[in-house]
């Protein structure tokens, strides 16, 4: 029997980010949203994402394919970290958190280049879901998520990884999802086509790995 899946938007965005994934999962599944990531922020929570995988855990119900895309990859890690019990494999998606990647400036280049690929009609997608989420929430998610060194951390997770990017992704370069993997133990794959958006414009192929991942025995 296959686990379930858990799913957690990127910074700033919502469930419907995974709609073009999840239309072609059997496996059931569940998107948490959190502060920044899908949900607005109070003043004085704590967005980094070490306290995140706290409440990420909090919202597993049974041990799960943990999927992150982009900065929420970093929350999945440190839950499968700090609660290994909940995760039976995790699929990276784009993943940030290369911590020589530090700066405001290097990261809207990247993130523009990035976006060109891309079809314009994400745009009318992303923008009700940053809106939703707010500016300010996303700013301190995005603030906190740029200090914290996932390669620190990934070294630690004892499940199988598989790391997955878009060809043309400038942000999660196949320098850095091979990095991870080597880290891991684990997979790095990048798609013929896309950039950092997978979970949009590679829904198929997507999901095809992350049902590839729950099919894993569970004392992998």
């Amino acid at each position: 029997m296959s686990a379930p899946v858990v799913l957690v938007p990127g910074l700033g965005l919502g469930p419907e980010s995974y709609a073009r994934t999840v239309e072609h999962l059997a496996t059931p599944y569940h998107v948490v949203t959190l502060p920044g990531y899908g949900e607005p922020a109070g003043a004085r929570e704590d967005l980094h994402p070490q306290a995140l995988a706290v409440a990420l855990a909090d919202k597993i119900r049974d041990r799960a394919v943990l999927v992150g895309h982009s900065a929420s990859c970093q929350i999945v890690v440190e839950a499968a970290v700090r609660y290994p019990e909940l995760a039976h494999a995790l699929v990276l998606v784009a993943p940030t958190g290369d911590a020589r990647m530090s700066s405001w400036v290097d990261r809207a280049v990247r993130w523009l280049g990035s976006a060109v690929p891309d079809s314009p009609k994400l745009i009318r997608t992303v923008t009700p879901q940053y809106v939703r989420t707010t500016l300010p929430a996303i700013a301190r998610a995005g603030e906190a998520a740029r200090h914290h060194d996932l390669a620190d951390v990934i070294s630690r997770v004892k499940v199988p990884v598989l790391i997955v990017r878009g060809r043309h992704d400038l942000l999660s370069t196949a320098e850095w999802a091979e990095r991870l993997a080597e880290l891991s133990r684990g997979e790095a794959r990048t798609l013929e086509t896309g950039a950092h958006m997978p979970i949009a414009t590679n829904g198929p192929e997507l999901a095809a790995l992350i049902e590839r991942a729950a099919a894993l025995p569970s004392d992998s």
